[in-house]
């Protein structure tokens, strides 16, 4: 089996990353075209301190994830991190794979002196919920979300 590497995701590979929200779930209803995912990309690689990342075995993507580290004026000036969109190819689940983006994600964390890493799961992902458990994470407080779905709409992203 060819060797799991993390890195940095580039456009090329926008592709792939909606295939992999698309097979997981993680997009069911509301999926952006490639067109927008690669104007919104372009947007996103000017945010110093937010990338997504992929994991690939050889030219095959078979998870993704994004992670933003944000300065803090709290909590003594120390960021934090925030995990999104989490998705690891269907018939590639079990094999280590989130494992290894969830720790590779802590570790940059870690190395940017983050006081916390944070990641949001749909109240009805049990399973993702136990495997984020494994990992370390617990339930911490209450999380408060807005839809917004007039903005999916804009012309202008």
């Amino acid at each position: 089996m060819t060797e799991l590497a993390i890195r940095p995701a580039v456009a090329a590979d926008l592709p792939g990353i909606l295939e992999l929200y698309a097979s997981s779930g993680l997009d069911a209803a509301r999926q952006a075209s490639l067109a927008k995912a690669r104007r919104l990309f372009g947007r996103m690689r000017r945010y110093p301190d937010y990338k997504v990342y992929v994991a690939a075995r050889g030219p095959a993507l078979v998870g993704t994830f994004a992670l933003l580290v944000m300065d803090n004026l709290a909590n003594g000036g120390a960021p934090s991190g925030v995990v999104e969109d989490v998705a690891v190819a269907k018939d590639c689940q079990g094999q280590g794979i989130g494992r290894r983006m969830m720790d590779f994600a802590r570790e940059l964390c870690r190395r940017r002196g983050c006081y916390k890493l944070v990641l949001s799961s749909n109240r009805k992902r049990k399973q993702a919920h136990r495997f984020y458990e494994s990992l370390g994470y617990a339930q911490h407080g209450i999380s408060f979300a807005l839809d917004l779905p007039s903005w999916l709409n804009r012309r202008d992203i």
